[in-house]
């Protein structure tokens, strides 16, 4: 159970591709099974191919790589590069959870990685549409809460349930970030953390 004060602001953050090198570690497990990620889109499911081939993996392959992959590289996922600073500075000023969506199997490898890589915050493991979720933490906030994610329906989403809500779109991995434009629903995007940390400290100094 995460106890939060609603008397300190908030920054809920998401781990993959804003904490931690998802793609990468992602990257590196398809290769070692003989596929790769051709980077023609944003989404991960019909740009995963075979080496030898070049064929499409199926829908179906894909997610039951996604099982694999967080059952098995949760642990051994990298930083991304500034996160644990940036957030060490913010913690003074404001509460800091992570909001990330991935099995609940993986929870616990998640907040052992995390804290390896000094950002010892607590996670909460979510599925589906952040946004509902977001809404049930903040009930009863009446300080400045900031939602940071890579992936736009989840802005939308928080937009939606908490337009109140400070929302900043971050992709880490400079090759995702070419593919997804900027989401309506973020008040800013931002996709390395020292820039990141001086926008959130503003938003959280004037409300």
């Amino acid at each position: 159970m995460v106890t939060l004060d609603p008397a300190r602001p908030l920054i809920i953050c998401d781990a993959d591709e804003v904490l931690l090198q998802f793609m990468a570690g992602l990257e590196t497990f398809l290769h070692t099974l003989g596929y790769y990620h051709d980077f023609s889109s944003y989404r991960i499911h019909g740009n995963v191919r075979d080496q030898i081939t070049k064929d499409r993996i199926t829908d179906e392959r894909v997610t039951e790589l996604f099982g694999q992959f967080f059952a098995t590289q949760t642990p051994h996922l990298q930083p991304v590069a500034g996160a644990a600073t940036a957030l060490a500075n913010l913690s003074r000023q404001a509460q800091i959870l992570v909001l990330s969506n991935l099995p609940e199997t993986s929870h616990d490898a998640r907040i052992e990685n995390l804290t390896r890589h000094n950002m010892p915050y607590p996670v909460i493991a979510g599925r589906g549409p952040k946004g509902i979720v977001v809404k049930g933490l903040i009930e009863g906030f009446h300080q400045p809460v900031v939602f940071i994610d890579d992936l736009p329906p989840h802005l939308t989403s928080v937009a939606s349930e908490t337009p109140h809500v400070h929302r900043l779109h971050f992709v880490a991995d400079l090759r995702l970030a070419k593919l997804v434009p900027h989401c309506p629903d973020a008040h800013r995007r931002i996709d390395d953390w020292p820039t990141a940390e001086n926008w959130i400290t503003s938003v959280i100094r004037t409300g």
